[in-house]
């Protein structure tokens, strides 16, 4: 029998509907994860509607797979975590409701989570886990921003985005680059045969003291520096530079908050978390003793539910009984509090 941590996580935040299973002696059993990039691509960018329409007709059959993937079946479920917020209301309600029908059915408990919890608690589904307190830098296409995490809840807010946030910067840049949806991982991809030097942008807002971030500039850049003909080394020349610029700015930025709060350990979550030119400037970083670093596997650092179920069983002393289905597009993370009792 499943031990009474076991917990079913469910992820509809935005285009990736995801469910997984967590347990508190054995780990993580099982996640699955169906992604609507190639629809929205036609339109070059999540359509909410559809992506709530989607979450709807795929989710009951998502989460039966994930079950029997994990050797489970759902009477065996004490816990059901789902993603309440921040994202698109549409498909945060489509999430909700499903889990609320579910935990009716079968007595489980429904535990909210917050989408960038599940983000910062993401490393801890590894075999090597950061330890308390860390600094983070959670970037993805919504948010980025420096935290420093002193526990499960114990998050403050040490610098954020003034702008674009990186992720989001990076898909616009690469819609000037005429890269099709998503195009972030496609600006990364091009940028691999991209000569170094050729072109050349500022790291913004390196050059002052703080922790804040803006990427708006660089996008505006690019375009100033696209020739209308560009031929495909130019656009992977650009593509390179622009990298650099994100990357480096965000090494600098950890690596000053390093300095300024005396932590030794980073974590790094979010989707951009994945990118390889960002690994290798933070394993530069851990090289010369700046930090220990500590990431999400990559599939762990875009939306996923696997992260949701670990945050659903870190934070199951807040699990309810019925009621109603807690869905925010907005919700900043500093109003989150500690756990009662935290499984973590």
């Amino acid at each position: 029998m499943p031990s009474p941590g076991t917990i079913l996580g469910i992820e509809t935040s935005c285009d990736e509907t995801a469910a997984a299973v967590y347990d508190g002696e054995r780990g993580l059993l099982a996640h699955v994860l169906h992604s609507q990039a190639a629809m929205h691509a036609e339109y070059g960018g999540v359509v909410p509607e559809l992506a709530a329409r989607d979450h709807a007709g795929r989710i009951h059959a998502l989460v039966a797979e994930t079950l029997h993937a994990a050797g489970l079946e759902r009477k065996d479920i004490n816990g059901i975590a789902y993603t309440a917020g921040p994202g698109l209301i549409g498909a945060l309600l489509v999430g909700g409701a499903f889990a609320a029908g579910l935990a009716a059915a079968t007595g489980a408990r429904l535990i909210p989570v917050h989408h960038l919890e599940g983000h910062l608690l993401a490393p801890m589904l590894e075999a090597r886990k950061p330890e308390f307190p860390f600094l983070a830098l959670l970037v993805s296409g919504g948010h980025t921003m420096i935290a420093r995490v002193d526990g499960v809840g114990r998050y403050a807010i040490l610098g954020e985005t003034l702008d674009d946030a990186a992720g989001e910067a990076f898909d616009k840049t690469a819609k000037l680059l005429g890269l099709p949806y998503p195009g972030g991982p496609q600006l990364a991809r091009l940028a691999e045969s991209g000569k170094p030097g050729r072109f050349r942008f500022t790291r913004p807002m390196t050059d002052r003291p703080g922790l804040e971030f803006s990427f708006s500039g660089l996008k505006t850049a690019v375009l100033t520096a696209l020739p209308k003909d560009a031929d495909t080394q130019t656009r992977a020349d650009l593509a390179l530079a622009f990298e650099e610029a994100v990357t480096d700015t965000l090494a600098i930025k950890c690596s000053r908050a390093l300095k300024e709060t005396g932590l030794k350990r980073l974590v790094v979550a979010g989707g951009v978390g994945a990118n390889r030119r960002l690994r290798d400037k933070f394993a530069a970083m851990e090289q010369r003793g700046e930090a220990e670093m500590y990431f999400a596997r990559p599939e762990f650092c875009t939306d996923n539910a696997a992260m949701i179920a670990y945050a659903g069983w870190a934070r199951y002393s807040e699990a309810q009984a019925g009621g109603g289905i807690l869905a925010r597009a907005r919700w900043p993370l500093h109003e989150l509090t500690p756990p009662l009792t935290s499984a973590a």
